[in-house]
């Protein structure tokens, strides 16, 4: 099963859905992680409280970039209230394999992103900070 989940994530960093950036959007975030390089931005545009269009543009591993496409197709659509709601288990879920503690921060990197944005924050409450 770990191999379907592999050639998933493989086919969203080939082929990342929602790449890009939107002229004008009504939210912008940016963030890294830097303990490994990884770089997601996202851009949002909101109608009737819900994201009508998204894009992400970055760079680094596979598992970042896949994630933040997996994670666009995701919350296209939604309302932001779900969007704020959703849980880094959902996100985990949809990628399909097990993570270690220095790769989920690569998986949970475009989902920080898009709370902060969504939040309209500098950080992630949630995120727990290296000592």
């Amino acid at each position: 099963m770990d191999d379907l989940y592999r050639e998933y994530i493989l086919d969203h960093y080939k082929n990342p859905r929602n790449y890009g950036t939107l002229a004008n959007p009504d939210i912008s975030y940016e963030d890294d992680n830097p303990v490994c390089g990884d770089r997601v931005r996202i851009d949002i545009k909101i109608e009737n409280g819900r994201i009508a269009d998204i894009r992400f543009q970055g760079e680094g591993c596979a598992i970042s970039q896949a994630s933040a496409s997996i994670l666009t197709e995701m919350v296209k659509g939604k309302p932001l209230d779900e969007v704020r709601q959703l849980s880094k288990e959902e996100l985990l879920e949809q990628l399909g394999i097990s993570l270690g503690p220095v790769r989920i921060k690569c998986a949970l990197l475009g989902l920080k992103v898009l709370k902060a944005g969504v939040y309209g924050l500098r950080g992630w409450p949630e995120e727990e900070h290296d000592a």
